[in-house]
């Protein structure tokens, strides 16, 4: 099984949104139970809270489900038990390169190598750049946050594919 973590900030707006599209992109291609999907945050202020009221409203008008998600914070376990540890932006993925630090961990590779461990999502997708996931809890804007997470979700399914052949 290869298993993906999305992180963001609070683990209430970009990455449980990124959880639940991944899940249903993987049902849809037929692969539960070959890939496991789960999201977490930097920070510890929505700990146990279902995703922001923004993300649930986009994904039921899209119907998609985010039955099952709530908050929680990255642990340092995560970072060795996870194939795939994707920041949704630059400050996410300095907090998690500095936990790889932590821990020692030497096997944690940048997006452009061919088996990427800590990546950005939007690193699969080269023509959306600077490569950030803008927060929609700041910005308010939940169509554009999905748009690039279902781009990003798109592409890394498509390497994640290439991997279970």
């Amino acid at each position: 099984m290869i298993r993906v973590l999305f992180v963001c900030l609070g683990n209430i707006c970009r990455s449980p949104m990124a959880e639940a599209v991944m899940r249903s992109k993987v049902k849809e291609a037929g692969l539960d139970g070959r890939i496991g999907i789960d999201s977490a945050g930097t920070g510890d202020w929505h700990i146990g809270k279902a995703p922001h009221e923004g993300t649930r409203k986009l994904l039921d008008e899209k119907r998609i489900s985010w039955e099952g998600i709530t908050a929680r914070q990255v642990a340092k376990e995560d970072l060795k038990k996870f194939d795939y540890i994707v920041a949704m932006d630059s400050s996410n993925m300095t907090h998690l390169q500095g936990m790889a630090e932590e821990l020692g961990l030497s096997d944690v590779r940048k997006a452009n190598d061919a088996k990427p461990k800590l990546c950005r999502l939007l690193d699969f997708v080269p023509e959306e750049q600077p490569g950030d996931v803008p927060d929609p809890y700041y910005t308010g804007n939940f169509q554009e946050t999905y748009r690039l997470v279902d781009a990003g979700c798109d592409a890394l399914l498509e390497r994640i594919k290439h991997q279970l052949v």
